[in-house]
């Protein structure tokens, strides 16, 4: 081998034995962030941690293994305590019961880990800030549509837990929109932990004692859509939109099935939570607490409002549109970006 090849293969060598340890060096010093995903069973929920994997990479931080609480308070605590005790430099996490929340919040403070919630928002504690939308304003927004769209008789709402905050504020919302709507008549269907299988049984019984529903809203799409339509379709009386014996449906979520629903003629509208915004800034607001950062009240760059909804809570509230068979195939709808 002649000395100047040679020379060439060990300058080479140096500069990738270079490139392999900056790029160690950049990967050692990526924030590591925690994240708890409520339930893996919601198709709302699947998207929600594939955009959180894809946003992870795009802002340069490291996602540890996800832990899944499947709506279950004490193994979200534990799983998140394993999590700072595995390295985590913030956490990422959905609270499931909002009272309960503060045992998280507080084990993150106590490690020197911020804490950003998303979807749901603590009752109280110190987290950094919560990624959500305004769920009193998605049961407004189904309400209004059933309103403008039913002229009398009984609707029921199939309803999230009410340990949860979104469950209640979209049955809060729902219920007193409804008062504008005199000759709508309120019925509830609650539900424990989401249970999809509460709401058929539910639903099923109270079709039994109210054959002539006008219509239906349903808290969350994802758990509740399938079993909702199958107790339809079971006792007849899943009739596409326009024919008469139609019931009037309006999901939450905004997931693909949803979407297909309604091309199908099958349910009305669905108010579309933005799982790919509450993904992206979910870690860009863990990655900005990591460095030090606060936040204030006021606008945002991202056309959404920051607010304090309780004392030290302060919650981006982004914006969830209606969908209907008029826009539903606009491509700017996570739910048709899948």
């Amino acid at each position: 081998m002649s000395k100047k090849l040679a020379s060439k293969i060990k300058g080479a060598l140096v500069a990738s034995t270079l490139a392999l340890t900056a790029g160690t060096a950049y990967a050692a010093d990526m924030p590591k962030i925690g994240v708890d995903l409520t339930t893996l069973t919601s198709p709302f929920w699947t998207s929600y941690a594939k955009y959180l994997d894809e946003e992870a990479k795009a802002q340069g931080v490291e996602l540890l293994a996800p832990i899944n609480s499947e709506f279950d308070t004490s193994k979200q605590i534990t799983g998140i305590q394993n999590l700072i005790n595995l390295g985590a430099n913030g956490i990422i996490f959905s609270p499931f019961e909002s009272a309960a929340a503060g045992t998280v919040l507080k084990a993150g403070e106590k490690a020197g880990v911020p804490v950003v919630a998303v979807d749901v928002a603590p009752t109280a504690g110190p987290v950094a800030i919560v990624v959500r939308a305004d769920n009193l304003a998605y049961g407004r927004k189904a309400c209004e549509y059933i309103g403008q769209n039913v002229e009398e008789g009984p609707v029921v709402q199939i309803m999230g837990d009410q340990a949860s905050i979104n469950g209640r504020d979209r049955g809060v919302g729902f219920r007193e929109c409804l008062k504008q709507f005199p000759n709508l008549t309120l019925l509830e269907i609650p539900t424990k932990a989401w249970s999809g299988e509460d709401a058929a049984a539910g639903l099923d019984a109270l079709l039994n004692a109210t054959p002539d529903l006008k219509a239906i809203y349903m808290h969350a799409g994802g758990v509740f859509l399938a079993p909702t339509l199958q107790t339809l379709k079971r006792k007849g009386l899943l009739k596409p939109a326009g024919e008469d014996g139609h019931i009037v449906i309006v999901s939450n979520d905004g997931i693909p099935q949803e979407f297909d629903a309604i091309r199908k003629g099958e349910i009305d509208a669905t108010v579309s939570q933005p799982a790919d915004l509450y993904a992206k800034y979910g870690v860009q607001y863990v990655k900005e607490a990591i460095g030090g950062k606060t936040f204030a009240p006021g606008p945002t760059d991202h056309d959404s409002t920051i607010v304090e909804v309780a004392p030290g809570v302060l919650e981006d509230q982004l914006a969830a549109p209606l969908v209907t068979k008029d826009n539903v195939d606009d491509k700017a709808f996570w739910g048709n970006q899948l």
